[in-house]
């Protein structure tokens, strides 16, 4: 089992929903003490976002987070530099693009970022068939895979991608790129869908941009992933101590609400 995954169960059998904020890394000069102030308001993991020219599974607002970010001369490098200042005690977990990893090299990227500190890596556009040999390079290196689970997987589908996910599986709440939404989906369906094929602990991600709705995802999940909400505050100029009130208004919901079954 990856350290990442000994380090989330752990979290889930002390009773702890997870709070996991998503940031692109490079989008302002000072975003390693964005994501150290998310960390000190109660993340207890944080996605690294390594822009990527072409981000399909995210909508505008993270788009627009990206092209500032790569704009500024964001590279996989200059994030992992950028990480080896990072002080934090929680895992760090990259996300981003199949494409970014293939031309570094797989053995040499997955070194590279665990060197870095992160200890898991969700690319949501390589399907679990042609994963093979990134899997094989992260194994060398202690590097968690995490795969996604949408709406639309089939119970065949799910039936591969539940067991192979490591770390956490990564539910995804309804068809659509990243961005708000105004219900809770079908987080539900898909978080039960992967509990009944893994005991591999489950976060749901895509359109929770308010404390309410991280509540609602808590109830029936293991912890909740926010991304596009906080990259917003952060394109709008938000600084550590916005973004450590906004993690803080998301940590006390998930906090208050009662423990799912």
């Amino acid at each position: 089992m990856k350290h990442l995954e000994q380090q989330l169960r752990a979290l889930r059998s002390s009773g702890r929903k997870a709070l996991v904020p998503y940031f692109v890394a490079g989008l302002t000069p000072d975003w390693i003490q964005h994501v150290e102030a998310a960390v000190l308001a109660g993340a207890d993991a944080v996605e690294i976002g390594v822009p990527f020219s072409d981000p399909m599974i995210d909508g505008v607002v993270i788009q627009e987070g990206v092209l500032r970010s790569l704009e500024a001369g964001t590279t996989l490098d200059s994030v992992c530099k950028d990480l080896s200042s990072l002080s934090t005690h929680v895992p760090l977990v990259a996300m981003t693009y199949y494409n970014i990893f293939f031309h570094y090299g797989l053995e040499r990227a997955a070194g590279k970022i665990a060197a870095s500190g992160l200890s898991g890596a969700i690319v949501p556009d390589l399907t679990i068939e042609e994963s093979s040999d990134w899997r094989v390079a992260c194994d060398a290196h202690d590097l968690a895979n995490v795969f996604i689970v949408a709406p639309s997987s089939t119970p065949d589908r799910v039936a591969l991608l539940a067991p192979a996910s490591e770390g956490f599986c990564y539910a995804s709440a309804r068809m659509a790129v990243t961005g708000r939404a105004a219900d809770e989906g079908d987080a539900k369906r898909v978080v039960g869908e992967v509990r009944a094929i893994s005991d591999v602990p489950v976060y749901v991600g895509i359109g929770i941009g308010t404390p309410e709705q991280a509540r609602e995802a808590s109830m029936v999940s293991d912890g909740v992933i926010v991304g596009t909400a906080l990259v917003q505050l952060i394109l709008d100029g938000g600084d550590v101590h916005a973004i450590e009130d906004f993690i803080g208004s998301f940590r006390r919901a998930i906090d208050i609400a009662p423990v799912s079954a």
